[in-house]
């Protein structure tokens, strides 16, 4: 016999919210076969089965958010598996079954009614759920407005409703792309991100502000924000931080940039920015300064053979994700560069596998395309360092030439910020390493990288 429990879909995810059950109570299942499908803040993926064998219990229906670690259903050995009780295999089959009133048998005496049983309460309610008075914490109906007696409601799961009513959008205005037309979180983000922005409120007459236009706009954290909010707060309080920056002449970085530009884009699809310039300096210094790419295990300093290099991706100012390049010091800058704008681009659409946002051992983040001077990040933990990439200008540099001579000249510059946990190492080898990236940067052939 075999548990089902709700596994840890990356290393700051808590709960998720059960989409769909693939097998029904009774069917045999094959161990790494999928399962469910789950709902999480970072990704929606399938699960696969942990064992093989018939699915005897759902524990938790459709639509029900569950902290990691619940049990949700139970796999018995073929060769001993239980016929599933009526009871269970009833409540599993009408998580799947169209809302169809029962034909009943007539009775064939009057019975007392049986006490109905205590509900049972969740194991662990969703933190994002709404107020008990407004709306059931499961999964529920939601007729669209204006739709008359005979539409038929529309089922919406926690995560699905919460973003509806904080965005305040018709559900009959969205076509779902979930299994028999429901809607899914990735349909209503899809109806967020392009409907125009709200149209602003007219002045009341007079021009006297009103109550409610001068009081602050309350606005709840979001689930995402909040699983963010305790990973940082719990950085900060385990890794003294400690932050040391360089300026970097990008000078012939950018001239390699300028001249492979538009070949670039007819080839690969998307700009040729300095990102996967330094990622390359960095992959390559750490195999000077392996400590670098390091996490702390209790007392213990675990430095990594790979560098599987996360990338900090901003999910439209709602939240980061750090998706994971594998093995990036065996890849040259192109496929550096194809691989971290493919996960990007899959991170925005919520379309990233739990395996892709995981097992990171040195971070890079890129607030420099605002235009940023320098940025203090904070560690990605376990990890030892994260690397800032702030904002490159034009500026006047003072530069030699072969006999001496200096003159003044306009460049390329940028600042570098490694942020860095005190206990693993001191701030001379992490000087060392940033001058060694900024070494890289300066007198490497990047022509001869790119071809």
């Amino acid at each position: 016999m075999a548990d089902v429990v709700l596994p840890q879909l990356g290393e700051t995810v808590t709960e998720g919210t059960i989409l769909r059950w693939m097998k029904q109570v009774g069917e045999e299942v094959q161990r790494d076969e999928p399962l469910f499908e789950i709902s999480t803040d970072k990704v929606d993926s399938e699960v696969p089965s942990p064992a093989a064998g018939i699915l005897t219990q759902v524990l938790v229906p459709e639509g029900e958010t569950v902290q990691v670690g619940t049990l949700l259903a139970i796999i018995a050995d073929s060769a001993t598996a239980p016929e599933p009780e009526p009871a269970t295999v009833a409540a599993a089959e009408s998580a799947h079954a169209p809302a169809v009133a029962p034909v009943s048998e007539p009775a064939p005496a009057p019975m007392p009614e049986p006490t109905p049983p205590e509900p049972v309460p969740d194991a662990m309610p969703s933190p994002e759920a709404p107020p008990l008075d407004a709306e059931p914490t499961a999964a529920s109906e939601v007729t669209p407005p204006g739709s008359g007696e005979r539409a038929q409601p529309r089922l919406l799961s926690p995560v699905v409703r919460r973003l509806v009513n904080e965005h305040g959008i018709d559900v009959s205005a969205i076509d779902g792309s979930g299994v028999g037309g429901r809607i899914t979180r990735a349909d209503v983000e899809r109806v967020i991100r392009e409907r125009p922005g709200a149209a602003a409120q007219p002045a009341p007459a007079g021009g006297a502000a009103t109550p409610e236009a001068s009081e602050p706009l309350v606005v709840p954290l979001s689930s995402i924000r909040k699983t963010i909010g305790r990973h940082m707060v719990a950085s900060k309080a385990t890794s003294p931080h400690v932050l040391t920056a360089v300026e970097v002449d990008f000078e012939v970085v950018e001239r390699v940039r300028r001249r492979a530009r538009s070949a670039w884009r007819a080839q690969e699809g998307f700009s040729l920015t300095y990102l996967p310039f330094i990622a390359r300096a960095a992959c390559d210094a750490i195999a000077d300064f392996p400590h670098i790419n390091a996490s702390i295990d209790g007392t213990d300093l675990v430095v990594h053979r790979s560098v599987h290099l996360a990338v900090a991706v901003d999910l439209d100012f709602q939240g980061l994700l750090a998706p994971v390049v594998r093995d990036a010091e065996t890849k040259r800058l192109r496929a550096v560069a194809r691989e971290v704008v493919d996960l990007a681009a899959r991170a925005r659409r919520k379309e990233l596998s739990a395996a892709e946002v995981t097992g990171g051992t040195f971070t890079i983040t890129n607030p420099g395309q605002y235009g940023t001077l320098m940025q203090f990040p904070i560690i990605n933990q376990p990890q030892v360092a994260i690397l800032s990439t702030d904002g490159i200008r034009r500026r006047p540099v003072v530069v030699t030439d072969e006999q001496g001579d200096e003159a003044i000249a306009i460049h390329s510059v940028g600042v570098l910020a490694l942020a860095w946990d005190h206990r693993a190492f001191d701030g001379a080898y992490v000087a060392a390493f940033m001058d060694r990236v900024r070494h890289i940067l300066q007198t490497r052939d990047w022509e001869a990288e790119i071809l």
